[in-house]
């Protein structure tokens, strides 16, 4: 893994997942949609390509001559109802296919772990589109990771634990999540798995 593509790379956890990259030595190319909401430190470290997921085309650039791709949409705190973030993935898948860009890594929410009639109300109409976005992972038929974190802390990293097909525990830093995002493009044990990961407990 020498190149990947972050999409999602402005918001709160993408912009850790971009830092993180960077440190790591790889080579970061970000889509990303407005100025405004551009970190000043990654202009002249990462590959900038404005666009927006909803458009194939877009996308296609983004993918083009990357190893991986980490894929971090979010709605920015908004909870109504909306299919951008499924559209998007969708856009995304098709474009890796396009490309011959086998592995990704991506992030829902461990709602997705629980019975519907345990996650709060209010969450219902986001949760519906992170299930849209699982579905269509998991019938990609590429090497994806599916990232069900908790509650994403803005607190400084500690260790973490990672369990599939589980949540391990209520809330992960912003820091580890990223590290996990990036890092699992290369854990085999992870590839075609649902992974819920957290702050380790200290027993």
């Amino acid at each position: 893994m020498q190149r990947i593509a972050v999409i999602g790379g402005t918001g709160m956890t993408g912009q850790c997942v971009v830092d993180y990259a960077l440190q790591k030595g790889l080579k970061v190319r970000l889509l990303y949609r407005s100025e405004t909401t551009l970190p000043e430190h990654f202009k002249d470290k990462v590959e900038l390509i404005k666009g927006n997921v909803l458009n194939l085309e877009d996308c296609k650039k983004a993918i083009d001559g990357v190893d991986g791709v980490c894929i971090i949409l979010g709605t920015r705190n908004k909870l109504e109802a909306t299919t951008e973030l499924s559209t998007g993935t969708k856009n995304l898948i098709t474009a890796m296919k396009e490309n011959n860009v086998r592995r990704f890594s991506i992030v829902m929410s461990s709602f997705l772990f629980r019975p519907l009639a345990e996650v709060p109300g209010v969450f219902h109409k986001l949760n519906e589109e992170h299930k849209r976005m699982l579905d269509l992972t998991k019938a990609s038929g590429l090497d994806y990771v599916a990232v069900l974190p908790p509650h994403i802390a803005d607190e400084a990293p500690t260790d973490y634990t990672v369990l599939h097909d589980e949540a391990p525990g209520r809330a992960i830093s912003k820091y580890d999540l990223a590290k996990f995002i990036v890092d699992s493009l290369e854990q085999e044990e992870h590839i075609g798995k649902v992974c819920g990961v957290a702050k380790k407990v200290v027993q």
